[in-house]
């Protein structure tokens, strides 16, 4: 996916955001190519590998996939937002219209990859480029302190907190999120 990304990418250098698995794909793009990144942002996301509770539940969800796809986004929206917005039909209309969207084959091949990451730990000191790491309060999925840890690896980080937010900050908390975005660009 980061070869693929690189390809993609618009000019020599580019500002890069990744959340959550995009995350994951961000920091493998520093590791191979971080001359073209100017800056990073990285939200909801960590550099840990999957642990063995994580990749076991992971299993699960696919195998649940493979029978009853929706029961998968059912089961993952607790997870995905914070306890006040699941009572928020705009937004977990649009998280579950996105997920099928996606369709099972495309999450089956997702969580495969996340299983598959490396332990991104030991490379986040040679990220030197100006990074924002955007963590959630409410965040079940990526809790404040693994995002803590990648903040503190990255010399150059600033951490930002989001407060009565969960995984989605994209569609909880959009204007912080943009507000928060829009001052790393202008760094």
């Amino acid at each position: 996916m980061a070869r693929d990304a690189l390809k993609e990418a618009p000019g020599r250098r580019f500002a890069l955001a990744g959340h959550s698995m995009g995350g994951y794909v961000a920091l493998e793009i520093l590791r191979q190519a971080p001359e073209r990144v100017e800056r990073l942002a990285l939200l909801n996301t960590n550099s840990r590998p999957d642990s063995a509770e994580s990749t076991a539940n992971r299993k699960r969800l696919i195998a649940l996939a493979g029978k009853d796809f929706p029961a998968v986004i059912q089961t993952l929206m607790p997870r995905v937002v914070a306890k006040e917005a699941l009572a928020d039909p705009n937004i977990t209309g649009t998280i579950g219209a996105m997920a099928l969207a996606v369709g099972k084959e495309a999450f089956v091949r997702q969580q495969t990859a996340i299983m598959a990451r490396i332990d991104g730990r030991p490379s986040l000191r040679a990220i030197a480029c100006p990074t924002l790491v955007v963590a959630a309060r409410d965040d079940a999925i990526m809790p404040v302190e693994l995002l803590e840890e990648v903040a503190r690896g990255i010399p150059k980080a600033t951490l930002a907190v989001i407060e009565r937010c969960g995984h989605t900050p994209s569609l909880e908390r959009p204007e912080e999120l943009t507000e928060l975005l829009v001052s790393w660009l202008e760094l």
